[in-house]
Parts: C-alpha cells; sequence; structure tokens
C-alpha cells in the first residue's frame, strides 16, 4: 500500500510498504480520510519523536477485515478511530487524568513502524485496547465528520475542565478550527463567547457559530486598550469568568489573566512544545485565586456525547474544513495547516483523492 513516511524533521516520503497484518482481535481499517493535526506538525518540524513512523490519527474509513474473534463489528461499516483509550485502572485513571495513564499513551493505530496513528497510509491496524474508541458514521453523515470526532473530543473535554455557569463571559483568543469549536461549543453550553483572531474572515464565521462579540487584535498584545474596555463594558466591570488560549502566545496569556476576573480561570490549549517557558505574575494566580490549568488530549468516555454533536450537525464540523489533499501530497496539506492562509481552516489528507 501507499503511505507517507516520516523520516527525519521536515522529511516526509510516499513510500510503498506492507499492508498491516491483524490479530485475532484487531480490525483492518481502509482510511478515507485523515485530519492533519497541530500535534503531529510539531513531531514533523522539529523532529521530536525517533523515524521512521507514518503519523495521522483523526482518521476515519471503512472496515476492510476484521479478526476471528471480533464480534463487534463487521466488515463495510464505516466508522471514525480514537487512537488513545485509558485503563481506567490505575491510579492516573482514578484521578481522571486520563491522558497521563500509561495504556492511554500507548497509541493504538499503526500503519507500520512504531504506531504512531498511521492515518497518512491506505490502510491501518486497530488494537484490542482501542476498539472501545470505535465509532459507527450514521448514513447520513460522512467520513469527514468521522475524522472530526478526536479533534472535537478535545475541545469538549476542555470545556469541561472549566468551572462556569451559564451565562459566563468568556474569551477564545484565536479563531482557528480549534478555537471555533471552544467558540461553538461554549455558546451551545449557554456561554457568552467573545472571539479574538487577526483574520477578519476568520471573526465572520466565530459570529455564525455562536460568538456574542468579536475583537479583531492588532498583532501586538501590549497595545489592547480597546480590548480592555470592551471587557470591561461588557462584563460590567468584573471581568472574564475564563479565558481559553487556542494560539501559544505569551503575550496573549498574560493579557488573559489581566482580563479574567478574581477566581476566574485561564486554560492553555496550544502550548504543547516542551521547554517553552514564561514569565507570570504569580500574584495573579495565589492572591487573585485566578487558575492556570491546561487540557490535553482526548477523553474517550466523551465519545458518544460528542458523536451526537457533530453527527446531530449542532455542530456543523464541515464549515471548518476548506482544504482536502490527495495522500501523495501530505506534505503540503502539513505545511498549509502549519502556516495557513486567510482562505484555510481545518486542512485533511483524502487516500481517495486522485491527482490528475
Amino acid at each position: 500500500m501507499r503511505a507517507v513516511v516520516y523520516r527525519g524533521p521536515n522529511d516526509l516520503r510516499l513510500e510503498t510498504v506492507p499492508v498491516p497484518r491483524i490479530g485475532p482481535h484487531e480490525l483492518l481499517v481502509k482510511v478515507a480520510i485523515c485530519g492533519v493535526c497541530p500535534t503531529d506538525i510539531k513531531k514533523i518540524h522539529y523532529g521530536t519523536v525517533p523515524p521512521p513512523r507514518i503519523f495521522g490519527h483523526e482518521t476515519a474509513g471503512t472496515i476492510v477485515r476484521r479478526g476471528a474473534r471480533v464480534r463487534a463489528f463487521k466488515t463495510g461499516e464505516r466508522v471514525a478511530l480514537h487512537h488513545h483509550v485509558p485503563c481506567l485502572e490505575c491510579h492516573a485513571c482514578r484521578h481522571h487524568a486520563f491522558a497521563q495513564c500509561a495504556q492511554y499513551k500507548r497509541t493504538g493505530i499503526t500503519a507500520g513502524f512504531e504506531p504512531a496513528g498511521g492515518g497518512y497510509a491506505e490502510f491501518v491496524r486497530v488494537m484490542p485496547f482501542v476498539l472501545p474508541g470505535v465509532v459507527r458514521i450514521p448514513a447520513r453523515n460522512d467520513f469527514l465528520e468521522g475524522a472530526m470526532l478526536e479533534p472535537v473530543n478535545t475541545v469538549l473535554k476542555a470545556v469541561k475542565r472549566l468551572a462556569l455557569l451559564r451565562g459566563d463571559v468568556v474569551l477564545v483568543a484565536g479563531q482557528g478550527p480549534i478555537g471555533l469549536m471552544f467558540t461553538r461549543l461554549l455558546a451551545l453550553e449557554g456561554m457568552h463567547v467573545l472571539a479574538t483572531d487577526l483574520l477578519q474572515t476568520r471573526l465572520r464565521l466565530a459570529r455564525k457559530l455562536g460568538a456574542k462579540w468579536i475583537w479583531k487584535a492588532s498583532g501586538d498584545p501590549t497595545n489592547a486598550e480597546g480590548l480592555q474596555k470592551l471587557v470591561s463594558r461588557i462584563t460590567r466591570k468584573r471581568g472574564l469568568d475564563a479565558a481559553v488560549l487556542a494560539v501559544p502566545s505569551d503575550a496573549v496569556l498574560r493579557q488573559a489573566q489581566m482580563l479574567v476576573r478574581g477566581a476566574g480561570q485561564v486554560l492553555l490549549f496550544s502550548h504543547t512544545r516542551r521547554g517553552d517557558v514564561a514569565a507570570t505574575d504569580l500574584a495573579t494566580i495565589c492572591v487573585d485565586e485566578k487558575d492556570l490549568i491546561g487540557s490535553y488530549s482526548a477523553d474517550f468516555r466523551l465519545q458518544n456525547e460528542v458523536a451526537r454533536l457533530v453527527f446531530s450537525r449542532k455542530l456543523d464540523v464541515r464549515r471548518l474544513i476548506t482544504h482536502q489533499f490527495p495522500l501523495e501530497q501530505t506534505a503540503a496539506a502539513v505545511e498549509l495547516a502549519a502556516h495557513p492562509t486567510t482562505q484555510s481552516l481545518k486542512v485533511v489528507v483524502s487516500a481517495d483523492i486522485q491527482t490528475a
């Protein structure tokens, strides 16, 4: 089969590799769509894991073979995959810190080499421990929607980490695909969302997805007097109840800490690069009781809720997908996702698209 193999930093190659062999408790899935995730982009650009690997974990496709002991699924079923599932029994799981579970940190889907998701290939092997995360795609929905379950799950998990009440005012900084999902999910939860971004095109979409207020950032967070006045007015000088950072900006972090009220929350979602440090006023955390929290990866227990949101189209993820690339152009897809244009949002790779 064809697969895009990571051979080192910024080195992705279309190669021919064996179709994965499956065991009696496993599935073989023909990949239809795989999203390009910022986590994989960072691994590819910075070489944080040793090659060779086949990346891609936001995957949807069709079951073409099942192991002799698999009873829950049938060949021909269209499914969305979930590459991380916790054990639910260890110390981390008992504290609901599922992303810290040793089993969770294993990747349960592969197209070959060290398991890394495998979605940038024509077929993937689904291991037994992640089968509980597999979701059937309803007939009315397409593979694009199925592939978006995993990123939506990560956002919903983060939303549930916030201690919010209906009517609270929440800043979502950054209206890329992830920020737009935050905007929509928070609005569905009854929050009043203030969406900020550098691009007016994204702000217009944020408004359509439920943002009550929009603010075009200047690119200079130190010059934010206008935003401060807006927050003061819409919160009656109380301050934001929470701020979500869907952009890895230390300046925006400091600004968010200033704009949230005492005992409010600032949630980091994009600061995922190891070794990054930032100066912060620790008294805002200790004296003002402003929580600085993070959220990473998904919670497979939310899969049913995520599926209802996506497949009912209360969160219509199709509006976020702007570019589809054929498998052989995966490197170009990664490049566009890493350096978005005014017209690009979510980028996906399709093994079914044929180039001319």
